[in-house]
């Protein structure tokens, strides 16, 4: 519709939410401060296994300023989400009190409602309860499994192929519990008009959000409105509701007044979920010049006592490498701790993490080049589902990051490579991460006041979706973005994809795209038919919409903005609806095996006379599909390595084998990578359009930077000191073992 296109998609843009962060005039869940606001904190049990016999909280409600005090007693029912609803997505099957078993530490026992947070606080602390104690499972080894494992993904005969394989790789690597640790910790602000329920939440998806609480409360849904405006960060722990919220809105509906609930930082370990200990056997069987010939991928992840969560480790491994031999199998190992949830890059990340890791072995074996070995073994197709890729340059991710991290300088020799009294260590790892467009509803208004209005029921959590948005508008109609008003984060708005998966962007830019089509046809119509237009009369054919104005193709005669037109019509605002179709319903990407690919460059230091080791370089290249803002995108690849880091090197959640209690539950004790563990980062994008992904070819980049980066380190780890980690993190004690120190 529009000529004359602004160049803005792909082109570096500053975030139009940027200053309202600087300034702290962005408002996050639990800024709301509404009149009349009390204030919430749960009491939570101090056991891991057990049951509630006795709960005594009178001398709480007899503290200063309690309002009231909520168990199980007085809670009311809360209900279970349907089973099956893929609408109505919830955190834990259990929902909060529902009966006195206690099932892991920190599970939720009573919450105080007081008129201040510290009257609360000192109220919670007064409660007190007595348990039957069981014996909690709590070991962190998954050994102890006896389930039946569910047989995943299968092609030829993988027992044959291996068994008579030249040369084999046969390892099992494990990845500990990690813990999403955004800054913004939970919250949930509950306010009822009458019947209505409006609720300020730290959600990654506002649409499932509002679906879940009416299904746990057993209101209607048109009585439940979520909002989100901005996020601090979630990685996936904010996806789905957890418990707290629904108790949060009884309480507010108990009160007749809002209610505030933060969690603290220690609870953050125990009640909104983690990344779960996954023990992965991967087998790699080989000719003597590197090609598969069998491939086996056996994991084991913990989850709860209640909850099936399966991290799906073996995402991956059916269509990343070429083989004609493979074996996928999985079970869950229940321990008494919270449900896990989904963590950046869930399944692949681990999962890549355990199959790069047994392929760098394997070119080991073989003596010969990593890199190498994974061209020589690209996949021509999807072999899993026997489709073609909608869009694949894999190979290309391998050969431009070799170049550019001067991959062609390393020597194998171990300890062989060193930099001002350092020893390096190189190593490398592939990366993959599935893409998808999700159903999406998006609304563009244009208005007589000059501006132009885009809405849509999805969120930003920090990753640039506000601009995004402002700038596909833009690129359509040439309306500066200063005048493009984004409205996203309320549930109330037209239904908005959820914010995980890498999936947004893909799936709001037709959306938008489409509406805004479908509003500038509406306004060339409106400029035909309206008195005084300088149009007035001329054939919709004839017209173009370009840069804010509506005019002929062949000459700017008349050329009025459309604000102008929307006056003389006497209208205040013009709209229309663009929707997203989702990919297993589109014909153009049904029948493609549709995924995002990198690779992963890491140099590490190792200092054997200090036992200092640190990540100092990383090259990431990725095949992402088209850049729709490569400043925002690289920044979310940056973050996604520095999280590799902190994989590889610092992060595992322990827990007291007694209690449950997490003992490394602060942000003083939870090893994450800072500033100064941040390695100097090169992101390059290969930018090549999906044609299956829509008009704009773009996949997600929020998970695939994470993907793979662990077992680049690892190598490089073992190219630097001779000591081959198989269980993350990495720590000091495992390199104690390297000769080079010994020496």
């Amino acid at each position: 519709m529009s000529t004359t296109p602004s160049g803005i998609i792909g082109r570096p843009t500053p975030r139009i939410d940027g200053p309202l962060k600087t300034t702290g005039a962005a408002k996050y869940a639990t800024d709301f401060h509404i009149d009349g606001m009390a204030y919430a904190v749960p009491f939570v049990s101090s056991i891991a296994s057990g049951r509630i016999r006795n709960l005594d909280t009178s001398a709480a409600e007899k503290m200063p300023g309690v309002l009231l005090v909520l168990h199980r007693g007085n809670i009311g029912q809360l209900y279970r989400t349907v089973p099956g609803d893929g609408d109505a997505t919830n955190s834990e099957v259990r929902p909060a009190f529902e009966d006195d078993i206690v099932r892991h530490w920190g599970q939720y026992v009573a919450l105080v409602v007081a008129e201040t947070f510290e009257e609360a606080t000192s109220a919670a602390a007064v409660i007190h309860a007595e348990y039957d104690l069981e014996t909690p499972k709590l070991r962190s080894s998954l050994d102890d499994f006896t389930g039946e494992r569910k047989k995943g993904s299968h092609r030829g005969n993988f027992d044959a192929a291996f068994g008579s394989a030249p040369v084999k790789v046969d390892q099992t690597y494990v990845t500990p519990i990690e813990t999403h640790n955004p800054i913004e910790m939970h919250g949930s602000v509950a306010v009822w008009d009458r019947d209505q329920l409006t609720m300020f939440e730290t959600t990654q998806g506002v649409v499932n959000h509002r679906v879940v609480m009416a299904q746990t409360l057993g209101i209607p849904i048109e009585n439940v409105r979520v909002v989100t405006r901005f996020l601090g960060s979630g990685f996936g722990g904010k996806l789905f509701p957890w418990p707290h919220c629904a108790m949060n809105a009884v309480a507010a509906c108990k009160l007749g007044r809002p209610v505030k609930l933060c969690l603290p930082r220690r609870m953050m370990f125990s009640s909104v979920g983690y990344r779960p200990r996954t023990e992965q056997r991967m087998r790699l069987g080989a000719s003597m010049d590197g090609k598969l010939l069998a491939l086996s991928h056996d994991y084991l992840n913990s989850t709860s006592l209640l909850d099936d969560y399966d991290e799906g480790c073996a995402e991956a491994t059916p269509y990343l490498y070429s083989v004609a031999n493979l074996s996928v199998t999985s079970g869950l190992v229940r321990r008494n701790l919270g449900a896990p949830m989904y963590m950046r890059g869930p399944g692949a990340v681990p999962g890549l993490y355990a199959m790069e890791a047994a392929m760098n072995e394997l070119a080991d074996e073989l003596k010969i080049d990593p890199v190498k070995l994974r061209i020589l073994n690209d996949a021509e197709k999807d072999e899993d589902k026997n489709i073609p890729f909608s869009s694949r340059h894999y190979r290309e991710c391998l050969e431009v990051g070799a170049k550019k991290f001067g991959w062609e300088k390393r020597t194998v020799g171990i300890g062989s490579m060193r930099r001002y009294g350092k020893i390096l260590g190189w190593g490398m790892a592939g990366a993959s991460w599935v893409a998808l467009r999700l159903p999406c509803t998006a609304h563009v208004e244009f208005h007589a006041n000059g501006r132009v209005s885009v809405r849509s029921g999805t969120q930003d959590i920090g990753t640039g979706t506000y601009t995004t948005f402002a700038q596909v508008v833009h690129e359509k109609t040439g309306v500066p973005l200063d005048r493009i008003d984004v409205v996203i984060g309320d549930s109330a708005l037209p239904d908005g994809p959820m914010s995980g998966g890498s999936m947004v962007t893909g799936s709001v830019l037709n959306a938008i795209a489409n509406a805004s089509t479908e509003a500038m046809k509406k306004m060339i119509a409106l400029s035909t038919g309206t008195e005084g237009s300088p149009l007035k009369g001329t054939k919709a054919e004839e017209l173009e919409f370009a840069e804010g104005r509506i005019r002929k193709k062949d000459s700017a005669a008349g050329d009025p903005e459309f604000a102008e037109i929307l006056k003389l019509a006497r209208v205040d605002g013009l709209s229309a609806e663009g929707k997203t179709v989702p990919t297993w319903e589109d014909p153009q990407s049904k029948d493609k095996s549709l995924h995002s690919y990198g690779a992963q460059f890491v140099e590490v230091e190792w200092e054997p006379d200090i036992a200092r080791l640190r990540v100092s370089r990383v090259v990431t290249v990725i095949d992402a599909g088209r850049i729709i803002n490569p400043k925002a995108a690289a920044n979310q690849i940056a973050g996604a390595v520095v999280m590799g880091v902190g994989m590889g090197l610092l992060e595992e959640t322990v827990h007291d084998q007694r209690t449950g209690q997490p003992i490394n539950g602060s942000m003083a004790d939870y090893l994450m990578a800072t500033c100064a563990d941040s390695p100097e980062i090169d992101v390059t994008f290969l930018d090549y359009p999906d044609p299956a992904m829509g008009e704009y070819g773009a996949r997600g980049v929020g998970e695939i930077g994470l993907a793979g980066v662990a077992a680049a380190i690892t190598a490089a780890v073992h190219h630097a000191t001779g000591v081959r980690v198989r269980e993350l993190p990495v720590k000091i004690e495992d390199l104690l073992q390297s000769k080079i120190l010994q020496a």
